[in-house]
């Protein structure tokens, strides 16, 4: 399954783009990152079938094995890609909300886009990295 961040707004050169590179080189799934302006922009039709994660802050707030255990169902049950959308300043749209397969939150706490881009790259890392065996995550 690939797994697809697509986000509003340019990294650019930034600590958070760094970190962001960091985890793109760990995750061994396959992986793709898709910058949009802040409006407008074309997001890419996705493989069917799919899923669509918005982060936003009324999401669920999923513990590391709960979020592995959503990408592992997926995966396991032929989702070809999960498609993970970072909106703009002002977030989604109620459409979009609702057209989401997950909306998912990083806690209570407001979180730059910058750093919530970071935020999700290491979950994705950790997550398959759970999935996958590896003592990275140490569940208690």
């Amino acid at each position: 399954m690939q797994l697809h961040v697509i986000a509003r707004g340019k990294i650019g050169r930034s600590p958070e783009a760094e970190l962001v590179a960091r985890y793109e080189k760990r995750i061994t799934w396959p992986l793709k990152l898709t910058e949009l302006p802040e409006t407008g922009g074309r997001i890419p039709d996705p493989p069917t079938p799919y899923r669509t994660v918005l982060l936003d802050e009324k999401g669920k707030q999923l513990d590391s094995p709960a979020f592995a255990g959503v990408l592992e169902d997926w995966r396991d049950n032929g989702i070809r890609e999960a498609r993970f959308m970072i909106g703009a300043a002002d977030g989604h749209s109620a459409a979009e909300r609702e057209a989401a397969d997950l909306l998912l939150a990083f806690g209570k706490a407001t979180w730059p886009h910058l750093l919530a881009r970071a935020m999700l790259m290491e979950q994705l890392f950790r997550a398959t990295s759970i999935l996958a065996g590896h003592p990275y995550h140490r569940a208690g």
